[in-house]
């Protein structure tokens, strides 16, 4: 039993090395109602805990429905010098296009449960 007991507990340590191993590093930035239509979803709601995924992790629509945790890492800038709050997962229902400021573009309800939105724009790490 002693020795189950230990691969047990190995083996969960590196599931969660491997799952820290695999967080991309970004940016997140927030947008506001209305949320629909989506470009994954049409007019089909999907709440708020939503994002809009820039080119680095949107793949020509592979994005659409995937859900990922984004944690606040730290700020962009002086203006709010620790806007961090927690984490939240969400899920991508649309594309943010060229030129979009931000890694993620989250729901502004979601970017207020990561950080203060009075930062406009944050350091993350995200995974699926």
């Amino acid at each position: 039993m002693g020795v189950t007991i230990r691969v047990v507990m190995i083996f969960g340590l590196v599931v969660s090395l491997v799952s820290v191993a695999y967080a991309a590093t970004g940016t997140a930035t927030f947008y506001t109602p209305p949320y629909i239509p989506s470009s994954c979803f049409g007019f089909q709601d999907n709440g708020v805990m939503i994002a809009a995924a820039s080119d680095a992790i949107w793949n020509n629509r592979a994005a659409c429905g995937r859900n990922y945790r984004v944690t606040c890492t730290g700020p962009t800038n002086q203006g709010v010098p620790r806007p961090c709050r927690a984490s939240v997962v969400v899920k991508i229902v649309d594309y943010c296009p060229p030129g979009c400021a931000g890694t993620i573009d989250l729901s502004q309800e979601a970017f207020a449960i990561i950080a203060d939105p009075n930062a406009g724009k944050v350091n993350i790490e995200y995974h699926q």
